[in-house]
């Protein structure tokens, strides 16, 4: 039989911890460099040559003299171009020890400030799809295509000019040319009694709408010559809500086609079909009411006679008015008529008054020591 120690130690085996396995080195491989014909050199050398370079850079804006000075340690300038540098290098000596800090106090605020431009733009790892990131479209390698030359205005000028061109075009169009329309204007000729359809049209001048195919026709069943009143009724109960019942007028609208041609045709055809339908007469519709629900009717209200301004109630006004300014004038001569502004100036001097008179608490300090 087993014992009670080995009992304990199949029990603890399975929970026994792994030992911590020791971190594997990350090898890093080393990039070998392409076939070239080149001759191979180092990085730190071309960081070398950048640096001297920078620096050359950085003596231009900080300290003239120095540039100057290693200018004209070079010995591949020529004649000319040494002399101009030893003139310019007479001249900043020369030049007062103020004059030459203040112009290294501004070069390097300058450098300060064009640091941000001259930073690379690193994008945010949790943005959005770089929502962050500037538009690189909008930057060119053109070196000032934006500077004003003061030789020229600016855009906003140029656009102001180009609207007065736009109106003194229309002007000279409105001086010059609209008055020859005038050789083809026509007299009004009042439609007659066979023209008793009214179309209406909507046209956008110089662009293309799809609501310009809308065509509307209106016409008055009493217009038509060949209806009776019995064929008149049945005209205005086939229209349905498309009559109005105050104006006896009956409007249908057609855009169901592409081109108006094609809904004015599809509206001509439907009249004459109505028309038809109320000359038959198996059907005269005897039976069924005219429905004039979908009318609203409006009460025009009217200002009532008897509210007008008579000429007696005109003198009687006339004299309540002059009787006012009689009383008026009597209590300005015996001084009883208050005046209001006056009345306010006291006001606000009693109130000035006792805001002086009326005791101020004093904060003391109390004393320390012995009593």
């Amino acid at each position: 039989m087993a014992s009670h120690a080995n009992l304990l130690r199949l029990c603890l085996r399975p929970s026994k911890r792994l030992p911590n396995l020791r971190a594997a080195a990350v090898q890093q491989h080393a990039l070998r460099r392409s076939l070239s014909t080149t001759q191979w050199r180092s990085a730190a050398a071309g960081d070398a040559g950048n640096k001297e370079a920078q620096d050359e850079f950085d003596q231009v804006f900080s300290n003239p003299g120095q540039f100057l000075q290693n200018f004209l340690r070079d010995e591949k300038i020529s004649d000319e171009e040494r002399k101009i540098a030893t003139a310019a290098l007479a001249d900043w000596k020369k030049t007062p020890r103020h004059k030459q800090a203040q112009f290294e106090d501004l070069a390097q605020k300058l450098t300060d400030q064009s640091a941000p431009l001259r930073r690379a733009y690193q994008p945010k790892k949790d943005s959005f799809w770089n929502a962050e990131e500037t538009d690189t479209d909008l930057i060119t390698g053109e070196v000032g295509e934006d500077d004003f030359e003061e030789d020229d205005i600016m855009a906003l000028g140029h656009a102001k000019l180009e609207e007065h061109r736009e109106f003194r075009e229309y002007a000279r169009i409105a001086v010059w040319e609209m008055p020859l329309l005038s050789k083809l204007a026509k007299p009004f000729q009042p439609p007659t009694a066979d023209e008793v359809l009214r179309f209406r049209y909507t046209t956008y001048m110089g662009e293309f709408h799809p609501a310009d195919r809308k065509v509307v026709v209106e016409f008055s069943p009493q217009d038509f010559p060949g209806l009776n009143e019995a064929q008149q009724l049945k005209l205005k109960k086939l229209a349905g809500s498309r009559y109005n019942p105050e104006k006896d007028i009956i409007k249908i609208s057609c855009e169901r086609f592409e081109h108006q041609a094609q809904n004015k045709r599809y509206l001509g055809d439907l009249v004459d079909q109505m028309i038809t339908t109320a000359k038959d007469p198996t059907d005269m519709f005897e039976d069924i009411p005219l429905d004039t629900r979908h009318h609203k009717f409006k009460p025009q209200i009217k200002f009532p006679k008897e509210w007008y301004m008579t000429e007696e109630r005109k003198k009687e006004l006339e004299a309540q008015r002059k009787q006012a300014l009689l009383l008026d004038e009597a209590k300005r001569t015996d001084g009883s008529m208050i005046n209001g502004a006056d009345t306010i100036q006291q006001a606000l001097l009693t109130a000035k008054k006792a805001e002086a008179a009326a005791p101020s608490l004093v904060r003391v300090r109390p004393m320390r020591g012995r009593r």
